[in-house]
């Protein structure tokens, strides 16, 4: 696709002014929050908060130009992450340990949220990029109109650990350009064991489905920069505890042979403190990593990120 041609879809959906209905919707599901799977059922209007601890209000990390990203979002001016605090799952190796489960971050205004993302458009950043924005839906939506009529135009990419509702999902048909879930374990008693999630398989499976009917394969301008469609993260973890083969098996077959995918070599232990005996007390092998990547291409997965 020619960068000219390309279009925010979230544009199209302003001109049409589903906008406030989209939100509408959104905030209902924080009365008695159904946003995640979790459902905790608690009501984050009035600032209570459950699994994910997540507010009323939009809370942040941090924000900027990021270069560690996927090449076909980071091109030559970085991607513009927006690293959203907490998340809703419990991934006891989280990378972003301090971020998500320690809560590191701030409470923000909305209009300070328009703004960041308008800044990191200005600034170059060739998409805006939400860290772990399955609790922050409704957020997003409210703030987004703000930064359209600011000038907002880039791709947006929604940069999540897979762990989404389909009807929160559908709330974001036609503002999500980019989707960029990970594919974190095949198996319900390792994502029990690992991340409090023992329904994550089937959750990430129905998300997967309904993030490429959205956006299909992923699509490149002329200079490969991500416009639109489906990237695919996958962590390797020792012992093949993330269940690599099945994974790749379910992205062929019931998603698409094309998609894009990475598999990531970078796990090391993090977060909680991992006893020695545990598998996830060391790093991933050179092995390991080559049986993963040659795991996806034996199960049909053509696209694979070069690093």
């Amino acid at each position: 696709m020619k960068r000219a041609d390309f279009r925010a879809a979230y544009l199209a959906t302003d001109e049409k002014g589903l906008f406030p209905e989209r939100i509408e919707r959104a905030f209902s599901l924080l009365k008695e929050c159904t946003v995640c799977p979790r459902e905790c059922g608690i009501d984050r209007t009035r600032g209570d908060r459950g699994f994910c601890r997540a507010g009323d209000f939009p809370e942040i990390s941090s924000y900027g130009p990021h270069f560690g990203e996927e090449k076909p979002l980071v091109g030559r001016n970085g991607s513009g992450t927006i690293f959203m605090t907490y998340c809703n799952l419990g991934c006891i190796f989280c990378q972003n340990y301090p971020i998500s489960r320690l809560g590191e971050g701030s409470r923000i205004s909305f209009e300070k949220f328009s703004g960041i993302m308008v800044e990191l458009e200005r600034r170059g950043c060739h998409n805006i990029n939400f860290v772990s924005p399955s609790h922050f839906v409704p957020h997003i939506l409210k703030a987004l109109p703000e930064a359209i009529e600011q000038g907002l135009t880039v791709p947006l990419v929604y940069n999540t650990g897979g762990y989404d509702s389909v009807e929160t999902l559908m709330l974001l048909d036609g503002i999500f350009d980019i989707y960029m879930p990970d594919f974190k374990f095949s198996r319900s008693d390792i994502a029990k064991m690992y991340a409090e999630a023992p329904d994550y398989p089937q959750v990430v499976a129905a998300a997967l489905k309904e993030m490429h009917r959205q956006t299909g394969d992923l699509e490149m301008d002329e200079d490969g920069i991500a416009v639109r469609g489906l990237l695919v993260r996958h962590l390797v973890l020792p012992e093949g505890l993330a269940g690599t083969r099945e994974a790749m098996r379910f992205l062929a077959r019931e998603i698409s042979g094309n998609t894009y995918v990475n598999i990531m070599d970078q796990y090391h232990p993090c977060g909680e403190i991992i006893p020695p005996a545990s598998p996830l007390s060391r790093r991933i092998t050179g092995k390991e990593f080559g049986e993963a990547v040659d795991m996806a291409r034996e199960e049909g997965i053509t696209r694979l990120d070069r690093g």
